[in-house]
């Protein structure tokens, strides 16, 4: 029986295995927390990723080894990989992990992005501001994620208050400032590619933030078909420069109507949680099918689908529960603020149907500012 090893033990390590069980696969999960939540349902290693014992370890245990979330430490990755498949490989987890190489990249393949510029320096950040304009945001070029390492620039007052919230990081992390896009829409396009180089894409998807973190996606978005073709030729030129194996999101901004690419998750990503029920084969199936060298599933719609983020504390689950299409996913974390504990799916035959279930879990939740714009998106009859 094969065993895959997954670096990284949160929901995505959890969903991956969940996913594999019907495949016949067995898991072993090395996270740095004897509580990973993934640890609920395949072995856990606890270890320090860049412990080479506890590397060797796990690398004697298992046939193939993916991660669950993009700051695994890159040269851990390549330490593996000398000794077991490693899906994605190495170089593409090292790219998306630093945003100056990932929009560099980005440039590189004619993918359009908003202007950016590397901030090593107090005057280097004068300088960027300069060239990219205001408003911009200053960010890490590493480990931020959900919103954190970020400082928005409006006025030029701003910058000294950004360079004492993170200039101490420009030596370690290192620094860049992004253009702000005043985009219209924020869109994600979740792919997946095998080992054969078979490529496929799921329909795309449309996804609102609070504070940063994913709040709800609504899948097939309601985009043209020449906007469409673009996202998935994007995701396609990143896919096959890299050698990318297994499913990957990059997430995108519509300004004037065009697309920017935002980043690159080099992994299942929140936004196609949605596939689990939404698809023929989920982005978790079609991940350990590319990294263990099988044929892709199919990636076709089943219906209309809207994923709901929990954050912070789980609702009550029976007005989910008993609506039609719902599907609940409680990821058995404990509560905290800003922590994503589970998520819920939505899916339906039709529109209308899926926009009438929402106002209804919305109303019986509480949560009737989530589903807003998802519903609002739906009553303009593009979804």
């Amino acid at each position: 029986m094969t065993t895959v090893g997954i670096l990284g033990g949160g929901q995505l390590a959890r969903m991956l295995a969940l996913a594999g069980a019907p495949l016949g696969l067995r898991f072993l999960v090395m996270d740095t927390v004897a509580d990973a939540c993934a640890g609920q349902f395949a072995p856990l290693l606890v270890g320090d990723y860049r412990d080479e014992a506890a590397l060797a370890e796990f690398a004697d245990r298992v046939d193939v080894a993916t991660f669950d979330f993009e700051n695994v430490p890159a040269e851990s990755a390549r330490w593996l990989a000398q000794r077991v498949p490693v899906f994605p490989g190495p170089d593409a987890l090292g790219v998306a992990q630093d945003r100056l190489a990932e929009k560099s990249l980005f440039r590189a393949l004619d993918i359009p992005v908003p202007d950016f510029a590397d901030v090593p320096t107090r005057a280097a950040l004068d300088a960027a501001v300069a060239q990219v304009g205001l408003p911009c945001i200053l960010k890490t070029r590493r480990l931020g994620y959900d919103g954190k390492g970020q400082f928005r620039l409006k006025v030029p007052a701003d910058l000294d208050r950004a360079w004492d919230a993170l200039g101490a990081q420009a030596g370690s992390v290192g620094l860049i400032v992004e253009a702000f896009v005043p985009f219209e829409r924020e869109l994600s396009v979740v792919a997946v590619r095998g080992r054969d180089g078979d490529f496929r894409t799921w329909p795309i998807t449309e996804n609102w933030h609070v504070d940063g973190v994913l709040s709800a996606s609504l899948a097939p978005a309601a985009v043209t078909p020449d906007l469409v073709e673009a996202a998935q030729a994007h995701a396609r030129a990143l896919a096959e420069r890299l050698d990318y194996v297994g499913t990957f999101a990059l997430e995108l901004f519509l300004h004037d109507g065009r697309l920017l690419a935002n980043e690159m998750a080099p992994r299942v990503h929140n936004s196609g949680h949605w596939t689990i029920e939404g698809a023929e084969i989920s982005q978790f199936e079609n991940h350990l099918r590319a990294v263990l060298g099988l044929p892709l599933g199919a990636t076709t719609m089943r219906g209309h689908a809207c994923m709901l983020n929990w954050v912070g504390a789980m609702p009550a689950h029976g007005p989910l529960l008993d609506a039609p299409g719902g599907h609940w996913h409680d990821y058995g974390k404990s509560p905290r603020e800003g922590r994503k504990v589970g998520h819920a799916t939505v899916r339906c035959d039709t529109a209308p149907i899926l926009t009438e279930t929402l106002e209804r879990v919305g109303r019986e939740l509480g949560r009737e500012t989530q589903v807003a714009p998802v519903i609002a998106r739906l009553r303009e009859g593009r979804a």
